[in-house]
């Protein structure tokens, strides 16, 4: 009988594990934010904003590999001149880098 009541749980002494939980869940929150959260949303304002400054005449690649100048822009559509009088219509999010810019050199 003695072993039973010695055993039981006394008082409070659960309340201060339920903080601790707490504040280590924030703590791995805040890793997670800082660490993978903000920097994927930074990188994709910047490739906004890169997609968003296209000009005709910047020379670009996508992201499959080609190579070309742009000879038109639409809204969500590229016209890419790759050569020889080639054009190919690509989606704007499709471009993966700008080589030059038609303003600077």
């Amino acid at each position: 009988m003695e072993l039973i009541l010695a055993m039981a749980p006394q008082g409070q002494q659960g309340g201060g594990g339920m903080i601790s939980t707490l504040i280590m869940f924030a703590a791995i929150f805040a890793i997670f934010y800082f660490m993978i959260i903000r920097p994927q949303q930074k990188k994709a304002k910047e490739r906004q904003k890169l997609l968003d400054s296209l000009q005709k005449g910047d020379k670009v690649i996508t992201t499959g590999g080609i190579h070309g100048a742009i000879a038109g822009i639409d809204d969500k559509t590229v016209l890419l001149d790759v050569g020889n009088n080639v054009k190919i219509k690509i989606d704007r999010s499709a471009i993966g880098q700008v080589v030059q810019n038609k303003g600077k050199s």
